[in-house]
Order: C-alpha cells, then structure tokens, then sequence
C-alpha cells in the first residue's frame, strides 16, 4: 500500500489486512525517532533518512515471503528506487498505489489528529512522487470499505473465510 501521507495507507491497509487475515505493517512505525524528529519539525527526510527505514519494511517484507505469510505493508515508497528497494523483482507482491488530489489529501491531512506529518510537507511529498507502472491504482474518493473491495477485486485476492 502505497501513496503520500495522508491517502489513506494505514486506514485501508488495515481494513485490506482484517479482510485477507493477515498480518498489517505500518512502515510508519518503523521509522527512527531521529526521522519522525525531523518529520515533525516540518523537515522533508532525505534519501539517506529512508534507505534505513526501507531496510526495515523490507526486512518485514522479506520475513512474510519467507514464511510464505501474508501481508499488507503501508509504506510512502514515492520513487520507483524505493519501491526497488522494497520488493525484488519476481517476488508475488502487489503495489496497491493510493491516488488522490493534493486538495483532498491536504484536508485530509488537516483534519486528522496525533500524526507527526504535518499538511506542511505534502508538497515535497507530491514533488517525490513517481507513479509506479503496474501497480494496482486505487482513487481515494470511495470509502474505505470501497477501495478495499476495489483492490480485492482487481488484484484477485481471497478474503479470509468466516
């Protein structure tokens, strides 16, 4: 689950997560304390901020393919060089990207409480986006129950029984 702060990848990653019985990751809670200083600050991370970050949902990543578990990550993975860094190439894993348009997620962002990004960096956010090819794409506009249903009709996915 991929997209800027504030699309919504932690609220449909975990209804996905619920729906699939499987485990969710949130690479926000994966990032240092020295980032999320940063972050709340008002300062946009730099590369060298994420590549330790990314080594950790990676790791996550890697622990579930080799478990052959299922899992939904939420991770902001802007440019493909992330993304790169997160899944290797031929491994059975899907980029759900959450697209929507600044002015929706800026309220978004606005309207949410206790969340250490601030509306102040989605612009550096969207400047660093590079829309991935391939990925499933899933607008924000819908419910969250909407989108889930969407993503699991696209990618094909099976809900968890009961």
């Amino acid at each position: 689950m991929m997209g800027v702060s504030g699309s919504g990848k932690t609220t449909v990653g975990r209804l996905l997560a619920s729906q699939l019985g499987v485990r969710f990751v949130d690479g926000d809670d994966l990032h240092p304390p020295a980032n999320v200083a940063k972050m709340s600050d008002g300062t946009p991370l730099d590369d060298d901020d994420r590549w330790p970050w990314l080594d950790l949902v990676r790791a996550e990543i890697a622990r579930a393919l080799a478990g052959s578990e299922g899992l939904v990550v939420a991770c902001s993975a802007l440019k493909s060089a992330y993304r790169a860094r997160l899944v290797k190439r031929g491994e059975p894993v899907s980029v759900v990207f959450l697209s929507g348009p600044p002015e929706l997620i800026a309220r978004r962002m606005t309207d949410r409480k206790g969340h250490f990004m601030p509306p102040g960096l989605l612009a550096s956010q969207f400047a660093a986006l590079e829309v991935p090819d391939g990925a499933i794409v899933a607008p924000i506009d819908p419910s969250p129950e909407a989108i889930v249903a969407q993503i699991v009709a696209v990618a094909g996915f099976s809900p968890a029984p009961g």
